[in-house]
């Protein structure tokens, strides 16, 4: 019997975002310093076997353009200061979170906690060079997923909190308008949530909202 080979791994599609923008005046120099860091940026990500979507400036489209491009990470390339374009990444990804990592020379503990606030992965100082690459990213991705399970786990513990209040307030009702124990509206509750096909705490919350009604 033949075996379907398995598809080789997708390649993670990436967006980095220069945050200098040529405008022929001051920026010149910081321009070109920029494009060494981006080739740099560009060959260990290539050379990582990773898909760079596009190369974006840092303006006031950048949301637009990731949500266009869907990308599975995104890098930024900051000489310095980078909390406009974290301002801009912070709203593209606010629905659809991403992993996000940033290379800069700017090693100040005000811009690292501002940038770690805002949701950046790895904040990578003075490390950009092509063979750094690789192992950077995947400390990224694998640092980005624990977070997001975490987070997940937070948000589960905190919906299976609120439905046992719920829960728990439809029992009370239960117990005082119709004179049972704890248990016994408990089980009343199971039974009116298996006839009608509901969960448990779908038909608490439909007899709280009947109580809300009668006042």
């Amino acid at each position: 019997m033949s075996r379907t080979p398995a598809l080789p791994p997708r390649k993670l599609r990436i967006v980095v975002v220069n945050t200098i923008v040529p405008d022929g005046g001051e920026h010149d120099a910081a321009l070109a310093v920029q494009v060494m860091r981006g080739n740099a940026l560009r060959i260990g990500l290539l050379e990582s076997g990773y898909d760079i979507v596009a190369s974006l400036p840092a303006d006031i489209y950048l949301p637009e353009r990731i949500a266009q491009l869907q990308p599975d990470m995104i890098i930024i390339d900051a000489e310095s200061d980078a909390r406009d374009v974290l301002e801009h990444i912070v709203i593209a990804t606010r629905d659809e979170r991403r992993p996000i990592v940033l290379f800069t020379e700017d090693d100040t503990t005000t811009s690292m906690d501002a940038a770690m606030a805002a949701g950046v992965s790895a904040y990578i100082v003075a490390g950009l060079q092509s063979e750094r690459i690789k192992p950077v990213l995947n400390v990224a991705l694998a640092r980005f997923r624990q977070e997001q399970k975490l987070l997940a786990e937070l948000s589960e513990t905190r919906h299976k909190l609120a439905e046992r209040k719920v829960i728990d307030r439809a029992k009370g009702i239960l117990m005082t308008h119709h004179r049972l124990t704890e248990d016994q509206a408990y089980q009343k509750l199971r039974s009116m949530a298996m006839n009608k096909n509901l969960k448990l705490a779908e038909i608490a919350q439909r007899i709280l909202d009947v109580e809300d009604l009668l006042g």
